[in-house]
């Protein structure tokens, strides 16, 4: 029987331990499990996290097994190598679908039946894969997808236009990754469309600024990872909005990584695309009215992944 207050997370590393500390402060769960390759690792993640329980809600975080995963409501999987700089995410794959297949196996032999939240990268192909190798049904297995990238562009937008980033309405989609591509045709700001927003606030000629917010939401991993070696309290924050989303039933929309299927005219991959997320998972695939370029970015998105996919 599924506990919906309990959770794990596979991979204790930056991501892993990042996400954990987010889901205690957010208090989503009152139960915990943390699960490393390096059982050391995560008993001293879960000790570190425990000790600021007084100051947060209620938990019981704790080291565990697979065998601790049976009831648990979401497992979140960060496991993975990381991306060094220099190094796409798509560089990662052969490494980590290698170690995402160990995961599912060890996964498939409990009796858990809850739903699975891939964060590793790349994540697009890793969903793909976790998808295949462990047989759920596809609305049961998401990946983070461009939640985070979203967060990236919502954020610069409101920096260069002055305003606060919640009245902000844009996304990303495609790849979590080099060939991702922003909707502009959707983007508005508190209902306005962004360009005409901008010159309300006295700002011509604002699609230069567009395609420099779009090449620094792309970068912003290499350019984080040259100056501090890794990046993770922003997916920490992303993967955990996501598990609220998932465990409180909110049917909120955001940009998750989810199995096509005809959608868009896209089959047989993982691909990031709005979605609307409920207790039983990936409930809606929205498809959205793109204009022509956009599509066309979509689709050479989808024929970059899938020529890794065909590499796997």
């Amino acid at each position: 029987m599924i506990n919906i207050q309990k959770a794990a997370v596979i991979g204790c590393g930056f991501v892993g331990a990042s996400i954990a500390y987010t889901l205690m402060q957010k208090g989503i769960f009152s139960e915990l499990v943390l699960i490393d390759a390096v059982m050391e690792k995560a008993e001293g993640e879960a000790m570190d996290i425990s000790h600021g329980l007084p100051f947060a809600h209620a938990m019981d975080i704790y080291a565990g097994t697979y065998a601790d995963i049976a009831d648990a409501s979401i497992l979140i999987i960060t496991a993975g190598a990381n991306q060094k700089e220099g190094e796409t995410r798509l560089d990662l794959v052969q490494k980590n679908a290698g170690i995402m297949r160990s995961i599912i196996g060890n996964i498939r032999k409990t009796a858990f039946d809850g739903l699975l939240l891939i964060v590793s990268n790349p994540v697009d192909i890793l969903t793909e894969v976790a998808l295949r190798e462990s047989g759920y049904p596809e609305e049961r297995v998401i990946g983070s997808g461009t939640v985070l990238d979203t967060a990236r562009l919502k954020y610069l937008i409101s920096e260069e236009l002055e305003i606060d980033s919640r009245n902000v309405h844009a996304f990303i989609v495609g790849e979590h990754g080099d060939s991702e591509l922003a909707v502009w045709s959707c983007a508005n700001i508190y209902g306005i469309p962004v360009e005409k927003f901008a010159e309300l606030r006295r700002q011509k000629g604002f699609s230069e600024e567009m395609k420099e917010i779009y090449c620094s939401v792309r970068d912003s991993a290499y350019e984080i990872i040259k100056r501090k070696g890794a990046t993770y309290y922003g997916i920490g924050m992303a993967a955990a909005k996501i598990a609220e989303a998932l465990v409180r039933d909110s049917h909120t929309v955001a940009p998750v990584s989810v199995h096509l299927n005809g959608e868009y005219g896209l089959q047989d991959l993982c691909l990031s695309i709005p979605t609307v997320l409920g207790k039983n998972g990936a409930e809606q695939i929205l498809e959205i009215n793109f204009n022509e370029e956009e599509k066309r970015k979509l689709w050479h998105s989808a024929e970059e992944l899938k020529k890794i996919l065909a590499r796997i």
